[in-house]
């Protein structure tokens, strides 16, 4: 038998969930307008601290989702929350992590020394990136990892995630990271603080977002559109349900 949707708001997660890559998955989009038709708020939880806030609202625009500020969490903000303000801070990520810590009042520097040293997802780590960030974690730098996932889904394949990136660092600078995002808990804060009333978790990767579910105490729900297909064998966290995609699970939760 069908069940009910969850009432308050859903966690989705974005990559492998609505879109790969940006392409977006089919039928996302008119799942999310089903939700928000049924009174269910939908707020989108990301590991990817890459994107600003207005290209995540573009893309997603792009995707046929209208959102506003508030429907988005990112590790990029869980990161940048973990950064007191007037601090300086090496950042090896793209402009969504830069962003997020500049509206902390944290000062962006290219070089050490720097009170921290932020790693997330780029496409820019090279040698030199990586050479400064070592260096400025051994001479004191806090090292803050943006997330640790080791993949990135693409329609075509698998990319270095930003955990490939954190693990360079860490090897180099012979120092292990504070980790923000998913399953973490400086984005579990963020996400409690922002969404009280969050009822179910979405995402296609059961490392962090299964186990984000639980540090939450929410039932997760897993979709076979990212990393995880169908056929798997044992997962990190085992779902609550399980669907071929995001429609799929809405169109349980909310038959026609």
């Amino acid at each position: 038998m069908d069940e009910p949707a969850a009432p308050g708001t859903w966690l989705v997660d974005l990559d492998g969930v609505v879109w790969l890559a940006e392409r977006p998955i089919p039928g996302a989009a008119d799942a999310v307008a089903r939700l928000r038709a049924a009174g269910i708020r939908v707020v989108f939880v990301t590991n990817n601290s890459a994107p600003t806030v207005a290209e995540f609202t573009a893309r997603l625009a792009a995707a046929g989702i209208a959102v506003e500020p508030d429907d988005l969490v990112s590790a990029a903000q869980a990161a940048a929350s973990m950064v007191p303000a007037g601090s300086t801070a090496l950042v090896c990520a793209e402009g969504g992590m830069v962003e997020a810590l500049s509206a902390r009042g944290v000062k962006v520097v290219e070089r050490g020394p720097a009170d921290v040293v932020v790693v997330g997802w780029t496409r820019r780590f090279d040698f030199e990136m990586l050479a400064d960030a070592a260096t400025a974690i051994r001479d004191g730098a806090r090292f803050i990892g943006t997330n640790e996932d080791p993949t990135h889904p693409t329609p075509e394949r698998l990319l270095p995630g930003s955990g490939a990136f954190i693990a360079a660092v860490a090897t180099a600078a012979q120092t292990e990271p504070e980790i923000a995002g998913k399953p973490h808990e400086p984005l579990v804060a963020l996400v409690r603080q922002r969404v009280p009333d969050a009822a179910l978790m979405v995402g296609d990767r059961p490392a962090t977002d299964g186990l984000l579910a639980r540090r939450l105490g929410l039932p997760y729900a897993l979709v076979l559109s990212g990393v995880i297909g169908p056929g798997h064998g044992a997962l990190d966290v085992e779902p609550d349900e399980e669907a071929a995609d995001l429609a799929a699970l809405v169109e349980r939760h909310l038959p026609l």
